[in-house]
């Protein structure tokens, strides 16, 4: 809708988490939503940028809420957040940017699909490993940035010009035109040439050994060799590594329960088993409530006893714990080859990796 036809101002609602709503850092991570008028935080560039396009935009609203309090109650957050977002009658609604943060991505995704959902234009903005991207990138607009804040200048300006879009009613062609992630979204064109003459000129191609690109990307994903099975485990040395966030009770090491940032590396020497009195699980994506009970059940080291007495091999002195959940790749990655390092160091020879 144009300017000369509209009684007030574009309005924008900004929602952001609890870092960038300048409330604190992860120790305030579990702050229920809150609202403050007019832009805060990265919101004021926002505001800045979109009235550089049209003076008569205004941010009117920002809507805050902790990382782990979202993580942890989403149904809830949604039920407090999206009456509240609605209510300022915006005329768009942008989340984040998210960079590589996982529960922020999860929440700027949430946020904008109910939105959405609810006829209400909203955008958002993740990094390309950002867990967000693969749970909502079908129903979101997302614009591509990079994994950390020191590319907050470039993202703002792609969201601006694509947002300004928005508000002008004009019609978004391809998500990549403007930044944003594919949607996996099929569009029926004419096209010049018939299916079975482009399907041959591919496969003359590839026969030819030329480049070519496929009509329809494939998705390509990073596959490892399994090593030869072990035939002989006597005095080998075995380490446990776990993805199931089993850590000393207290969490010494302050893993997340959602999209890890670190890991942790335990003593085991001496130890038969785990209790509910030494250990706990960390992890926020399933239901803890037996892990807990015993450790075991995730981390076995009951039985890793058991089987080194009868196979011979022997049990390394510590174990490396993390969790998967919402984890990106380059994480997991970074975290695989500091860990292989360290037991290649220590002179360990196979590792079973435990999950939930």
């Amino acid at each position: 809708m144009s300017r000369a036809s509209r009684s007030r101002p574009f309005r924008i609602v900004h929602y952001v988490n609890q870092f960038f709503g300048g409330v604190g850092g992860e120790e305030k991570a579990g702050c229920e939503p809150r609202t403050i008028p007019g832009p805060q935080g990265p919101g004021r560039l926002f505001e800045k940028r979109f009235r550089e396009q049209d003076a008569g935009i205004e941010i009117v609203a920002t809507v805050l809420c902790g990382d782990s309090y979202f993580a942890e109650n989403e149904e809830k957050a949604l039920g407090e957040l999206i009456p509240v977002i609605r209510g300022y009658e915006p005329d768009l609604v942008i989340a984040g940017p998210a960079f590589n943060a996982g529960r922020y991505g999860m929440a700027c995704g949430a946020i904008c699909s109910s939105l959405s959902t609810a006829g209400v234009p909203a955008i958002t903005a993740m990094y390309r490993e950002n867990p967000g991207l693969e749970q909502y990138r079908k129903t979101v607009l997302i614009v591509e940035c990079s994994d950390n804040v020191t590319g907050m200048e470039d993202v703002v300006r792609k969201m601006v010009r694509l947002g300004a879009k928005i508000l002008r009613g004009e019609e978004i062609e391809t998500p990549a035109d403007e930044g944003c992630f594919e949607q996996g979204i099929r569009k029926n064109f004419e096209h010049d040439e018939p299916g079975y003459r482009r399907a041959i000129d591919m496969l003359l191609r590839k026969i030819r050994g030329e480049p070519f690109a496929t009509e329809y990307p494939i998705p390509h994903f990073d596959r490892v060799d399994p090593r030869p099975a072990i035939a002989d485990w006597g005095g080998i040395h075995v380490a446990l590594v776990t993805s199931g966030g089993i850590v000393p009770n207290g969490n010494p090491d302050h893993i997340e329960s959602s999209s890890a940032s670190r890991y942790g590396k335990y003593p085991l020497k001496g130890v038969r088993a785990l209790t509910a009195k030494t250990h706990q699980s960390a992890h926020g994506g399933y239901d803890n409530t037996y892990a807990n009970e015993d450790p075991n059940r995730v981390l076995p080291i009951d039985a890793m006893r058991e089987l080194e007495q009868e196979l011979g091999f022997h049990q390394h002195e510590w174990y490396y714990a993390t969790v998967g959940n919402g984890t990106s790749v380059d994480n997991a990655q970074k975290f695989g080859k500091e860990i292989a390092v360290d037991l290649i160091r220590d002179g360990v020879q196979a590792v079973i990796l435990t999950s939930t």
